[in-house]
């Protein structure tokens, strides 16, 4: 066994904040599989929500891998996993299967058998919503991922965890992803009407950061009263395309259309630190935004570390 595939074995689980629009999350997908993916991985479990990011993470992660969920994939058909050649030359080295997507088609048994019948032919197989055809694999993933609010990657033994502990996990924070991503594009609206153009985007927790090499002229307080007058009038919030999303009847920009709450009302303790950040390396001046956290927060604590637990989620799902 070689050093790095020892090292592989040691690692019991990481945790990273995951990124909004799909440029970031494809460049997450490239750095998870140059850190956390062995050769020898055969079977990749992926667990989170519809519009978490599953497909464009694995799109960074496998560049090329054909996804047969995509939007186009529904006329690839038969499923590859299901119509295995066993010739064994030309057929696929990896196959992709979206357990949800693919359970309007076969049976989930017949699901389970094309996975390790392609586990037996030394194929990789990647899996979305892999909790839903565990409980019939009878088998583990080697590398299993949750996309929340954060991105858990793990590798599973017979300690754990079990693919319904990430699931509980990553579903009880992804509203806070959803809220973030949408207060952050009624931020930009905002920002727009003022005529700033040009910043970059970084996360938090609970919240999202704007960045900007050269700080505009701004009244944090002012832009904040903006961004709640726009929650206070409930507008829907809805997917135009693969780059737009409607506010109300407005078109707005963003990678990440499916990444939403249905209407800005469901955005919950909207607040802007009322201060421009300045990064202690790049001296880019920063504005903070967060939702769902106490008034009384405190800038030290939201990025601290904390022990990972996979357990129930308390009853107003925090």
């Amino acid at each position: 066994m070689s050093y790095s595939d020892r090292m592989q074995g040691n690692h019991l689980y990481s945790v990273l904040l995951s990124p909004r629009g799909a440029p970031r999350m494809v460049d997450q997908g490239r750095q998870i599989a140059q850190q956390f993916l062995s050769p020898f991985d055969s079977l990749i479990g992926l667990i989170g929500d519809s519009g978490s990011g599953k497909s464009i993470l694995l799109k960074g992660m496998f560049p090329g891998l054909e996804l047969t969920n995509d939007d186009e994939g529904v006329n690839v058909r038969p499923l590859p996993i299901l119509d295995q050649d066993d010739t064994g030359f030309f057929t696929p080295h990896t196959y992709h299967i979206d357990i949800r997507f693919e359970m309007g088609f076969s049976q989930v048994h017949e699901l389970a058998d094309a996975i390790r019948l392609a586990l037996e032919r030394g194929k990789r197989v990647v899996v979305e919503h892999f909790d839903l055809i565990y409980p019939h694999l009878g088998m583990n993933a080697h590398l299993l991922i949750g996309i929340g609010e954060e991105i858990i990657i793990t590798r599973p033994s017979v300690f754990g965890p079990e693919p319904d502990d990430i699931k509980k996990v990553v579903f009880a924070s992804i509203n806070n992803r959803r809220m973030a991503h949408t207060a952050e594009d009624l931020l930009e609206h905002c920002l727009i009407d003022q005529r700033v153009y040009h910043f970059d985007h970084n996360d938090v927790r609970s919240g999202f950061i704007l960045s900007f090499h050269d700080r505009p002229t701004l009244d944090l307080r002012a832009l904040e009263r903006d961004v709640k007058s726009l929650i206070a009038q409930n507008l829907p919030i809805s997917y135009l395309d693969n780059t737009h999303v409607m506010i109300g009847d407005q078109r707005h920009y963003c990678t990440g259309p499916r990444m939403h709450v249905k209407s800005t009302g469901e955005i919950r303790n909207f607040q802007l630190y009322h201060e421009f950040l300045v990064h202690p390396i790049t001296k880019d001046s920063q504005i903070l935004g967060l939702v769902n956290i106490p008034s009384d927060y405190k800038l030290s604590e939201l990025n601290s570390l904390q022990l990972m637990t996979f357990s129930e989620p308390d009853s107003d799902g925090s």
